[in-house]
């Protein structure tokens, strides 16, 4: 999979320290993968949750440390692309208003 916005996820490392290691990991074996579907990408991340946004999109939700952080990205199997979108705190995902910017 080729992933958009890696820089994205080296700035998201700096504001949040704690997840640089879960990030730097996700991109190595994302880069590797050639998923075809959330059931393959499940396979990897078992906890990766498929959830849909306000302009009707379907996201990919990857728990990031434990439970503590939440990566979203849009995937696109078709092409073998992985955008990413946010990091974001378990706090801030349980509010559900990151699904209005999207």
């Amino acid at each position: 999979m080729r992933i958009i916005k890696e820089a994205f996820l080296v700035q998201a490392g700096k504001l949040h320290p704690k997840t640089i290691s879960y990030l730097e990991a996700w991109r190595r074996i994302v880069r590797a993968a050639e998923w075809g579907s959330l059931a393959e990408v499940r396979r990897t991340y078992p906890s990766t949750d498929a959830v849909r946004v306000k302009s009707g999109r379907q996201v990919l939700v990857f728990n990031v440390c434990g439970n503590d952080f939440r990566l979203v990205v849009a995937a696109h199997f078709n092409r073998q692309i992985i955008y990413t979108l946010l990091l974001m705190t378990h706090a801030e995902y349980s509010k559900d208003t990151w699904k209005d910017r999207l």
